[in-house]
């Protein structure tokens, strides 16, 4: 149809050329959509290259780049408990081709670890989808005599002080369930970190500390070969890897929850047509049978909600943590 037709006077041929610039945006925006993503798209982990961020944003990024037909680019950015690469991507150009695979500490503890941070979390970024979680394991060290996540509370609450629990590091997430667990469990328990999750992990073997909450691709061999004894695990519901194994919910804590998760979020501002395209991809990826197989051998448990969820998820994680690290002291000065 031509627009100007019968356009004849001054005015009125005014009027349709406004009249056709609107529909010249309102044609545009449909094909601007579609052209989403003509690029390659670069996914920011922020931990180094080989452990399970990374290994989980390959897997599942690379089956994105099957579906959307553009290479997915890694990019480790570690340090700063994850605050470096997070930082990277809320002040990115906010157009859909730079992505964090964030996790619980980027997007919930870090904001009252720090007393310094130079992003918001929930202001900063828009959630695309919640990946999944990973459960941390509740273990012991086979001489201590508990052989219940009850005998084991009741162990420490005789003697207060005397119970160590080994992390991976000050404020890591293995060091925050150990804070909640004293929180929640009542006990009296001293944290002893370590500059990761290996050294900390083979002193518990060898009896220096008594007990640690692992994470579950990080212990289960170990967990197997009766190294270690697991008592619990820190997931609302029982994890695929560790299925035997009853919730700390389920062993005598209502609600406990201190699970490792990770999630794709883009920077504030990015085109809602950009988020849906991925959203769609991110969960369509998950639902493949080589991805779900991968994962689970990864001891992550997937979930591939929406993003109204998880940005809902997000925000009852921030004031939880925000309590925890309040009670334990845990501030980091940056």
């Amino acid at each position: 149809m031509n627009v100007l037709a019968g356009c004849t006077r001054s005015v009125t041929r005014f009027a349709c050329y406004a009249a056709l610039a609107v529909l010249s945006l309102t044609w545009a925006a449909p094909l601007h959509a579609a052209d989403y993503p003509s690029r390659p798209i670069t996914l920011v982990v922020a931990f180094t290259p080989g452990g399970p961020s990374d290994v989980l944003a390959r897997i599942v990024g690379k089956q994105m780049e099957r579906l959307l037909g553009v290479p997915f680019i890694i990019e480790n950015r570690p340090g700063a408990g994850g605050n470096i690469a997070a930082d990277s991507v809320a002040h990115a150009t906010p157009d859909g081709y730079t992505l964090l695979m964030g996790n619980n500490s980027t997007l919930a503890t870090n904001e009252s670890l720090y007393k310094r941070l130079s992003y918001s979390p929930q202001k900063d970024f828009l959630p695309i989808t919640l990946i999944g979680t990973q459960a941390n394991i509740l273990v012991v060290n086979t001489s201590v005599p508990a052989k219940s996540l009850k005998e084991l509370i009741a162990l420490a609450q005789a003697q207060p002080g005397k119970l160590n629990f080994a992390s991976s590091g000050h404020g890591a997430a293995a060091h925050l369930a150990g804070e909640l667990f004293k929180a929640e469990g009542k006990v009296d328990i001293v944290h002893v970190p370590y500059k990761g999750a290996a050294p900390a992990l083979q002193d518990l073997i060898g009896g220096h500390s008594q007990l640690m909450f692992a994470t579950a691709a990080s212990v289960v061999g170990h967990i197997r070969s009766g190294k270690v004894r697991a008592l619990a695990v820190t997931t609302l519901k029982r994890t695929q890897i560790l299925p035997d194994i009853p919730t700390m919910d389920e062993a005598g804590l209502p609600g406990f929850e201190a699970s490792t998760w990770h999630g794709l979020v883009a920077p504030a501002g990015a085109p809602p047509a950009a988020i849906a395209t991925l959203h769609d991809a991110a969960v369509k990826a998950l639902r493949d049978a080589g991805v779900q197989a991968s994962l689970k051998r990864l001891g992550v448990d997937i979930v591939g909600g929406t993003p109204e969820q998880f940005k809902a998820y997000i925000a009852a994680e921030v004031p939880k943590w925000a309590a925890i690290v309040k009670a334990s002291g845990a501030t980091l000065d940056k």
